[in-house]
């Protein structure tokens, strides 16, 4: 068993290049629901269940950190965030270094539970995995 003990994915966040036809897919043609939207940062978050899909146009403040739109040479998945069962930041920390993992900083975000405490890391290809832990008390 693995000492951080993963519950489930808590989100994925894609960079689209066309945002309607993102929101055709996802929310039209999948069903899923309109979450919240913060427009001035790019963020549109989907209800997928008991997770979310967040939508990031690639020309968004959000989007453009991810690099060029979607291409060969360019990606379109910004990160997967796994949630976490519990959040002991000093053990999660010991745990990662001792895989020669350097762990992040830890900071409150917004997941499919609400805020919680998180923190990203690479996974040894460069993709950014967000440690979720519980939603905030």
């Amino acid at each position: 068993m693995s000492a951080i003990g993963i519950r489930g994915i808590d989100h994925v966040v894609l960079r689209v290049v066309d945002l309607e036809r993102a929101l055709g897919f996802y929310r039209d043609a999948l069903g899923c629901s309109l979450e919240r939207r913060i427009d001035e940062l790019g963020l549109v978050q989907l209800r997928a269940g008991a997770g979310l899909i967040d939508l990031v146009p690639v020309d968004s403040p959000l989007g453009k950190a991810g690099g060029g739109a979607p291409a060969p040479d360019g990606r379109n998945l910004d990160h997967v965030a796994l949630r976490l069962e519990t959040f002991d930041e000093p053990a999660l920390r010991e745990h990662l270094e001792k895989h020669g993992i350097a762990p992040g900083d830890v900071a409150t975000r917004y997941g499919a539970e609400g805020n919680g405490p998180s923190m990203y890391v690479k996974d040894p290809d460069g993709n950014t995995v967000e440690l979720k832990g519980p939603p905030d008390a």
